[in-house]
């Protein structure tokens, strides 16, 4: 069995993610921990046996370094606009104080500024005063000698449709948006093969919504 920790579990991705690992045969052999806030939330998982939830704050620090043990993979469902980054800073200090190595952290597209045209513009607006601590929480990761994998989320939508393109951290990004079943799919590729996307960030979006100015619904 793999273990497999997921911060903020009730956020739609997270949620998509963890009904894919309990249902679908391939996924047969992770248990499940769930970290959020509000532990009713999921309580739908109470008697699964291949489930535990936790109830606690992701920025206090001895509540995520407790959910660690014996944890295989994290993944952090939630981008670290704290100004602090007390959420990248109490993953990375919760993995090494349990030798625990691969993570999966969701982050923004243009933190790098890989993102072109009117939209990059935009983007940069919208997102404002929070791009600063995600670009922070990439460089930590990147620091920290840690197996990790920075996801450089578009903008969403709810499409039922899985389609996306995935860009390196040297590549123009390519998309504006993506389905939040695109992104649950990349999520769980990586998570069936902890070799994929190793000590890098990648970017990923819809193809077709390459070149429009604003997000696609």
């Amino acid at each position: 069995m793999k273990n497999v920790l997921i911060l903020a579990a009730n956020g739609q991705i997270a949620r998509i993610v963890e009904q894919r690992i309990l249902t679908e045969p391939a996924f047969d052999q992770i248990n499940l921990t769930l970290f959020l806030r509000d532990a009713s939330r999921l309580s739908k998982y109470a008697n699964n046996s291949r489930v535990t939830l936790i109830e606690g704050d992701i920025t206090e620090p001895q509540a995520v370094e407790d959910a660690m043990r014996n944890q295989d993979i994290v993944f952090v469902a939630v981008v670290d606009h704290d100004p602090k980054n007390r959420i990248t800073n109490n993953v990375i200090n919760g993995m090494r104080a349990n030798n625990v190595k691969r993570v999966l952290s969701t982050n923004v597209l243009g933190i790098y500024q890989e993102v072109g045209g009117e939209f990059s513009r935009w983007n940069a607006m919208m997102i404002s005063h929070g791009m600063e601590p995600a670009i922070v929480s990439d460089r930590l990761l990147d620091a920290s000698g840690l197996d990790y994998t920075t996801l450089r989320l578009p903008w969403l939508n709810d499409r039922d449709e899985i389609k996306y393109q995935i860009t390196g951290k040297n590549e123009a990004y390519v998309g504006v948006s993506g389905s939040r079943q695109s992104i649950a799919d990349a999520v769980l590729q990586i998570i069936a093969d902890p070799t994929k996307y190793s000590r890098t960030s990648i970017g990923l979006a819809d193809p077709d919504t390459e070149g429009q100015g604003r997000p696609v619904y």
